[in-house]
């Protein structure tokens, strides 16, 4: 599963839109973020690890890097 899935999955998930995620990322960060923008980073797959670990805070988890 890519990352764009995951976040589309958690929006589903949580009744949200990207507009939602949008405004609440720029509430957080204090970045502007638009549904545009976030859904650019997606297709283009340049969301950055920072960006990932807000928008999982924000739908209530946590990325956790393990050794394999």
């Amino acid at each position: 599963m890519n990352v764009r899935a995951v976040i589309k999955y958690w929006l589903s998930i949580n009744q949200s839109t990207f507009e939602k995620l949008a405004i609440k990322m720029t509430e957080v960060t204090g970045k502007k973020y638009t549904r545009g923008s976030i859904n650019a980073k997606l297709l283009r797959g340049t969301l950055n690890v920072n960006e990932l670990e807000t928008i999982a805070k924000i739908f209530g988890y946590k990325i956790d890097f393990k050794e394999l």
